[in-house]
C-alpha cells in the first residue's frame, strides 16, 4: 500500500475514539500486550517518561521533550491526538516518523490486526514504541490518551511519571467524581518509581499519596517545592518568577532560591505544567541525566521550535490577532478565560465547535455574554451539529450565527472585527485541526 492507502485503511479498519467515542475503548491492556509482544517488546528498549491527566498532558509532554532535545538526547515524543499530520503523533527530534515507517508497520501489522481487530490508538501506540526502538531513543515521552489505569500506553515501566491534573472530563469512561478520575489517572504510577504531581486539589491528593504508598512510590506534590512569585506576559512568550523553597530537596538544583523561565508557549495557565515540569526535571538531573538549568531556559523558550507543537494559544494572524487554542473542557475553558482577562483588545469574537460526548453546556455557561459568536462543527460523526450548539448558545444569550465550517467562521469574523479585536477559535481540537492555515494573513 501507499502512505494515503495505509492512512485510509487505519482509519477505516480500526475503531478510532476521537471519531467515534466510547465505542473506540478497548477496556483492557489484552491486544496492546499482544501487538508488543509480536513486535518483540519495544517498549522495554528505551528509556521512558508516562504523562498523564485532564488538562495539560501535551504542553507538558512538548516541554520535557524540548528539555531533553536541548541537553542533547535522542528523544522520542509520543501524543495524540494530531491536528493535521497523523505522523505528528510519533515524533524524534521533533521530526515525524517517515511515511514508509508507517507504510511498512502497518503491512507488517495486517495479519494481526485482523486477527485481533484492535482498536486505532493500540496500533499507533504499537507503532511509536516500534519506532522509538528502531530509532534507538534515548528515551521517549509518552502521553496517554484518556485515563491512565488501562490506557494502551500503561505497559511502560517509566523512568518517571507525571499527573498534571484531575478535572470533569470523558466522565462516562472515568467515573463520576474526581477521587474516581483521579484513581484511574494514578493507574500509572509504577513501583519505587517517582511520581509528580502537576496540580493538586483536597479531592484527589489523598488517591495519588495512597498509590504511591502501595506501589512504595516517591511521591512529589509540585506546588510544595515551587511557589509562583510573579508573571509577565506578551502575545508570543511569558516570564514566570519561582521561588525554590526546598531548594535543596534534592541536592541537586537546577535553578538559584529566585529564578525566572521564559516560555514560548505564552498563557498563564501554563503555570501549573510549568511547575511540574521544573520539579520533574530536577528529579530526573538527580537520577543521572544530564540536564543543567541553562539548557531547560533554553528548551522552554523554544518548544515550538524543537518540537512542533500547535494549537495552545497560538496566534496565527496579526490583526485582528487570530488565536487557536485546543481547550475544550470546564477545567481547560476556565483556564483559557483566565488568560483572556489579563489581554488587551477591543472586542471579542469566539468562534467555537464542540463534541457530543463534553458537557457543553457547563461549557457555555463559562463563556462571556459580552463577546459576538460564530458556531460551527468539525466534520467527524462525534461533532455536535452546529444548528444544536447554536441554539445551546443562543438560549444561554451567547448571540451568534452558524456556520458550516471553522474556516467559514473565520471568514466571517475577520470580515466583522476591526485591527485591536481578537478571534478565538475553541472548544475541540478537531475544530482546530480544521483550520486551513493557507486562507490566513498571518
Amino acid at each position: 500500500m501507499a502512505y494515503e492507502e495505509t492512512i485510509d485503511y487505519l482509519y477505516s479498519r480500526l475503531p478510532m475514539f476521537s471519531r467515534i467515542g466510547a465505542a473506540a475503548i478497548k477496556n483492557d491492556l489484552t491486544n496492546t500486550i499482544a501487538i508488543c509482544d509480536f513486535l518483540g517488546k519495544p517498549q522495554d528498549k528505551f528509556k521512558t517518561i508516562h504523562i498523564a491527566g485532564t488538562n495539560g498532558k501535551g504542553s507538558t509532554s512538548h516541554m520535557l521533550a524540548s528539555i531533553f532535545q536541548e541537553a542533547g538526547y535522542k528523544t522520542g515524543l509520543y501524543t495524540s491526538p494530531h491536528l493535521y499530520d497523523f505522523r505528528e503523533r510519533i515524533k524524534v527530534n521533533g521530526e515525524m516518523c517517515t511515511k514508509e515507517f508507517v507504510t511498512t508497520f502497518t503491512n507488517r501489522m495486517k495479519d494481526l490486526i485482523e486477527q485481533i481487530e484492535p482498536s486505532f490508538f493500540e496500533i499507533t501506540v504499537g507503532m511509536a514504541f516500534e519506532y522509538f526502538a528502531q530509532e534507538k531513543c534515548d528515551i521517549a515521552i509518552i502521553e496517554t490518551g484518556l485515563g491512565g489505569r488501562l490506557d494502551s500506553t500503561n505497559v511502560i515501566q517509566p523512568e518517571l511519571s507525571i499527573i498534571t491534573n484531575i478535572g470533569w472530563d470523558h466522565m462516562a469512561l472515568l467515573g463520576n467524581t474526581l477521587p474516581a478520575i483521579a484513581s484511574e489517572k494514578a493507574g500509572i504510577i509504577k513501583r519505587e518509581t517517582p511520581v509528580v504531581i502537576s496540580e493538586v486539589i483536597e479531592e484527589t491528593k489523598l488517591v495519588f499519596e495512597q498509590k504511591a504508598k502501595l506501589e512504595n512510590a516517591p511521591i512529589y506534590f509540585a506546588e510544595e517545592f515551587l511557589t509562583f512569585k510573579s508573571f509577565q506576559h506578551n502575545w508570543a512568550t511569558s516570564l514566570f518568577e519561582f521561588h525554590q523553597p526546598l531548594i535543596h530537596f534534592l541536592d541537586a538544583p537546577l535553578f538559584q532560591k529566585t529564578f525566572t523561565v521564559n516560555c514560548d508557549l505564552p498563557g498563564k495557565y501554563q503555570l501549573k505544567n510549568l511547575k511540574g515540569v521544573l520539579v520533574a526535571a530536577q528529579l530526573l538531573s538527580s537520577m543521572g541525566w544530564k540536564i543543567n538549568g541553562k539548557q531547560v531556559n533554553k528548551a522552554l523558550l523554544n518548544v515550538k521550535k524543537n518540537t512542533g507543537l500547535m494549537g495552545r494559544w497560538e496566534c496565527i494572524q496579526e490583526s485582528p490577532k487570530i488565536i487557536l487554542d485546543v481547550a475544550h473542557n470546564e477545567h481547560g475553558i476556565k483556564a483559557l478565560l483566565d488568560q483572556l482577562a489579563i489581554m488587551h483588545f477591543n472586542e471579542l469574537h469566539i468562534i467555537t465547535g464542540m463534541v457530543k460526548d463534553k458537557d457543553v453546556e457547563a461549557v457555555l455557561k463559562l463563556l462571556p455574554k459580552k463577546a459576538k459568536y460564530y458556531y460551527t462543527q468539525s466534520h467527524i460523526p462525534r461533532a455536535l451539529s452546529c444548528a444544536e450548539l447554536s441554539d445551546k448558545g443562543n438560549s444561554l444569550g451567547l448571540e451568534g450565527g452558524c456556520y458550516d465550517n471553522v474556516n467559514l467562521a473565520i471568514d466571517q469574523a475577520n470580515k466583522n472585527a476591526n485591527p485591536q479585536d481578537l478571534i478565538l477559535v475553541i472548544g475541540s481540537v478537531f475544530l482546530v485541526a480544521e483550520v486551513n492555515r493557507n486562507l490566513i494573513s498571518s
